[in-house]
């Protein structure tokens, strides 16, 4: 039985998912909230979510989604144009170089893989970006923005997981 275009247009849309929710929070971390120096601290939830899928899902969200999702980061945040797409890419090699380790273990190693990821992750951003300004960019600010990303990583990998079950099964 051929597939109707409704079941067709169901299957897309639970294919592009994980990259409709990383653009979102790519889009929720641009936003003007009225806190005063939370633009430099804001944490990098796009790498969370880039984590997340790319140990429980990677052929959702392929390479090229990545480096789409790292060029909008780029345009949206004021980094120069690159830095987060070309560390966000490498990062996504690493996480996929260690998907089979990661995929059946308990949650404190994922979150300690993240934690280590995502240093690596934040000192790539903070040398290029420190490079192509030519100055060295405040670290406590970089240091402030990994720690966020640390204490949300259980939050978002627990609402991704809950909507991975809930949605994504089937695609």
């Amino acid at each position: 039985m051929k597939p109707t275009v409704w079941n067709r247009m169901d299957v897309l849309s639970r294919q592009l998912t994980p990259f409709i929710l990383t653009m979102f929070l790519v889009l929720l971390s641009a936003v003007p909230f009225q806190v005063p120096g939370l633009a430099r601290v804001m944490p990098l939830f796009s790498l969370i979510v880039i984590f997340h899928w790319g140990i429980y899902r990677a052929e959702l969200l392929p390479a090229y989604a990545v480096f789409i999702v790292g060029f909008f980061q780029d345009a949206l945040s004021g980094v120069p144009m690159g830095v987060h797409t070309i560390v966000y890419v490498m990062t996504y090699g690493v996480i996929l170089a260690q998907q089979r380790f990661f995929a059946r273990k308990p949650f404190y190693v994922v979150w300690l893989g993240f934690g280590l990821v995502s240093a690596g992750a934040t000192l790539l951003i903070w040398g290029f970006a420190s490079m192509m300004k030519g100055g060295v960019i405040d670290p406590r600010a970089v240091a402030s923005q990994y720690a966020l990303g640390i204490g949300f990583y259980p939050i978002i990998a627990y609402l991704l997981s809950r909507w991975q079950r809930a949605f994504l099964q089937q695609a």
